[in-house]
């Protein structure tokens, strides 16, 4: 659902209305230490607790990983969703009316929320008439399927809300529409009922005599069903169709209950099936989840990489024809990632073509965890599927295996990984004759060096791998891009220093914005009188919404840090990329307490910092056009006038012994 502005009284009233302590500790058992609750961190595995909830401030920190902020910042951190789809959950939880900014869109906001609540309502009453459907003399059936053929515990099938749809053609229509009083047009809209093409007005069952799998979103609401047939009929497998609520390309079966599994291991299995999933997570396996049939998009890789650090997935396909493509489509929708090491990609091919669901029948699951472990690299696996039956003997197989090989190298921009396929792809060729594994390396390298040289030809730009480079014979093309990328890797040396050093100059002079009151109007003062800008995009950011807090709520400027934090955190939730980056600021470590305690030098090497790079930039604009004009004395005169002042911004910048002793050392300590 695309969600309009929402109006600032509404968030205002959602924030003061929702608890933090409330809205935590439903996700996080909380006690009471003092005048703060502590409780294990959600965020990072930890045995002793050090994540603090702050009743009267309304925030959150953990002392362990840094994570902190307040309950906007909490749910859309630990849940993965958009600053809106919080608001709007706090909103109906907390009985708050929704304004938009634009008022137009207020009643079309209203209509999409109510529409999705009564199709919430309709599914979740649809998966309960599932489930009682199992429970009965007709689910007797599918009841015994579920526990003999699939070896599922009741436990198991209670978990996962394991139903059956009745085999009539209208005893779902007649429970919702003619029992509960839903219109019939509400229920199509949530894919469970099909209107009759011929025979009259009126509708039908979606699903029939079928096992019903309900599908639940990240917060466990049902938002579709999977259903099995038991007999003959076809499809095997049928699906919701796309509603407001379900969308197949960007829902995966089991996230709910895999997510924080997959975060504690650091890595998610995605299979093919539902019985699949079921099955790993009833064995203990829980970081597993679904494609539900269709190839693994990018939108369900993004998904996956939210919880895990080191982007690990393995995909576990089965291992008969339909799988293997499934898993080459899945690469295809995600190699671009995995080549630009995004997401560290592995497929898991069980032995004798079991899924997971057959290989758990006979097999422990610390034995599919060692095949997990022992699970390919994602190049592995192509290079290996492309031996299966191919005689390496014949001249005509073994050229085309060849071809196909240097076209996955070509695509390897590492270093290491491309010398690493090359020396491999030589010993499987030279068909274990290790005399000719170097020449066959050799030659590969040529060919993936000339595959490299067309590209060049039409795109210059692209960046090559320094073992590809070296092999490039100097032509004058290659020798003019040599020289221009020269020139330019001086230019983006420079740029990168000077964006290193501007990224901590600039922090310095917010950080003591921040949390030294007494020297905000220093700060003020140096940057009006100067004439120095914040060159980075979100340290600028954070000024302008520095200055407008302190407008807006009346912030005088000896108002303690805590007080300008506080409302800067707030206005910063609605962007996340920007909190990300400057969150930092908001806390002192051991290092910027010391820049906290000499201020006054801090304020004065920070501001000369700033000056100095502008000016490094200017001096390099007047040296270019100096070399450039014939009337160069305007441009030398400014080349020299910028050089003397870069040397005296530089005295400016350094601290001597007399600095030291002129500013007290943690004097204010107490007051900051």
């Amino acid at each position: 659902m695309q969600v309009p502005r929402l109006h600032p009284e509404t968030i205002e009233e959602v924030k003061q209305r929702a608890d933090i302590v409330d809205v935590i500790s439903g996700r996080v058992i909380l006690k009471k230490r003092g005048k703060e609750f502590v409780g294990l961190c959600p965020f990072h595995d930890e045995k002793s607790p050090s994540f603090t909830v702050n009743q009267a401030k309304q925030m959150y920190y953990c002392f362990g990983c840094g994570a902190g902020g307040n309950a906007f910042k909490f749910l859309m951190e630990l849940e993965k969703r958009s600053f809106s789809e919080v608001v709007l959950e706090l909103a109906k939880n907390y009985q708050v009316p929704i304004k938009t900014v634009e008022p137009e869109h207020r009643q079309e906001l209203q209509r999409q929320i109510s529409l999705r609540e009564q199709l919430y309502e309709i599914s979740a009453l649809t998966a309960k008439f599932y489930e009682h459907a199992l429970r009965q003399s007709q689910g007797e059936e599918p009841l015994a399927y579920l526990k003999s053929e699939r070896k599922l515990s009741e436990e198991t099938i209670q978990q996962f809300q394991l139903g059956y749809a009745p085999q009539g053609w209208e005893a779902l229509y007649s429970y919702l529409v003619e029992q509960k009083n839903y219109p019939a047009q509400l229920v199509e809209q949530a894919g469970l009922i099909v209107p009759r093409k011929s025979g009259g007005s009126g509708y039908y069952d979606r699903f029939r005599n079928r096992i019903m799998i309900p599908i639940r979103d990240t917060q466990g609401r049902v938002i579709g069903f999977g259903g099995r047939a038991l007999g003959d009929e076809q499809p095997k497998y049928l699906n919701s169709p796309e509603t407001e609520l379900f969308d197949k390309g960007k829902t995966l079966y089991g996230l709910d209950t895999a997510k924080t599994a997959i975060s504690k291991a650091d890595r998610a299995i995605v299979v093919e099936g539902y019985f699949d999933a079921i099955a790993l997570q009833a064995a203990g396996i829980s970081n597993a989840v679904a494609s539900l049939g269709t190839a693994l998009s990018l939108n369900q890789v993004r998904q996956l990489l939210r919880y895990t650090d080191s982007k690990q997935i393995i995909l576990n396909f089965d291992a008969d024809k339909a799988g293997t493509k499934a898993a080459e489509r899945a690469i295809g929708e995600i190699e671009q990632l995995a080549y630009q090491g995004e997401v560290q990609l592995r497929v898991l091919n069980i032995p004798d073509g079991k899924d997971a669901d057959e290989y758990l029948k006979t097999y422990s699951p610390e034995q599919y965890r060692e095949l997990l472990d022992n699970s390919p690299l994602w190049l592995d696996w192509q290079i290996q599927q492309m031996l299966v039956n191919q005689d390496l003997k014949q001249a005509d197989t073994s050229q085309q295996i060849t071809k196909r090989i240097i076209k996955l190298l070509t695509n390897i921009t590492d270093d290491n990984q491309l010398s690493h396929y090359l020396q491999k792809s030589a010993e499987i060729l030279s068909k274990g004759d290790f005399r000719l594994t170097k020449m066959i390396a050799e030659n590969l390298l040529n060919q993936v060096v000339s595959d490299w040289g067309q590209r060049l030809n039409q795109d210059e730009a692209l960046t090559m791998p320094l073992l590809i480079r070296n092999k490039l014979k100097p032509s004058k093309q290659y020798k003019k891009q040599r020289t221009n990328s020269d020139s330019k890797s001086s230019k983006t040396g420079f740029s990168v220093a000077a964006r290193s050093l501007l990224e901590e100059a600039e922090a310095q002079l917010l950080q003591i914005y921040l949390h030294c009151p007494e020297y905000r109007q220093e700060v003020r003062e140096a940057i009006e009188a100067r004439d120095v800008q914040f060159s980075l995009s979100h340290h600028r950011f954070l000024w302008h919404l520095i200055l407008n807090a302190e407008i807006l709520h009346n912030i005088y400027l000896q108002a303690a840090p805590s007080e300008l934090i506080l409302k800067l955190q707030d206005s910063f939730i609605e962007y996340p990329t920007q909190l990300n980056q400057i969150s930092h600021l908001f806390h002192l470590n051991e290092f910027s307490e010391k820049n906290v305690y000499r201020a006054p030098l801090v304020i004065r090497s920070a501001i000369a910092c700033i000056e100095q790079i502008i000016s490094i930039k200017r001096r390099r604009i007047a040296l270019d056009m100096w070399k450039k004009t014939d009337a160069a004395i305007e441009y030398y005169q400014q080349l020299c006038a910028e050089q003397e002042w870069i040397e005296e911004l530089e005295r400016l910048r350094q601290v001597n012994f007399y600095d030291l002793t002129s500013v007290p050392w943690g004097s204010q300590k107490g007051e900051v």
